[in-house]
């Protein structure tokens, strides 16, 4: 394959964690139509974040070890794992066995805290497109 898997499967999880968080926070006011919905969003966006971290792992065998980049991308890997560590606590906190129950502030924190891991993520990921230029094909001679 050409163009790499892992941009396009990411946006499955960017979704899904973005919305639960926004959720969450909604839940504050609308209560339990709001916080359910955000369970099943954090549960989603862990299944979809399992494809698309292996396709990640799969990009970064091709770095070299020598490459500038590799920095932001230990960075950017980091972040990932802050973020889906995050949303996995927050989705522990609010399981009673199979059943959801209403999150308390510790699950919304986490939930944001997620968030915010998630957006450096998402940061540092456009950073190693558009400034190393990982993952793009060479420009054509001019």
């Amino acid at each position: 394959m050409r163009h790499p898997l892992h941009p396009a499967l990411v946006h499955f999880p960017i979704a899904c964690w973005s919305l639960a968080t926004a959720a969450d926070l909604a839940s504050l006011a609308w209560g339990e139509p709001a916080w359910r919905f955000a369970g099943i969003l954090l549960l989603a966006g862990i299944g979809f974040s399992i494809p698309a971290m292996l396709a990640g792992l799969l990009e970064l065998a091709k770095v070299a070890e020598d490459n500038p980049a590799l920095k932001d991308v230990n960075r950017h890997m980091l972040m990932v794992m802050g973020a889906l560590s995050c949303y996995m606590a927050s989705l522990f906190l609010r399981l009673h066995g199979t059943h959801f129950i209403e999150p308390g502030l510790l699950a919304i924190g986490l939930s944001v805290l997620g968030f915010l891991c998630l957006g450096v993520a998402g940061w540092l990921g456009g950073k190693l497109v558009y400034g190393h230029r990982l993952g793009v094909s060479p420009l054509p001679p001019a």
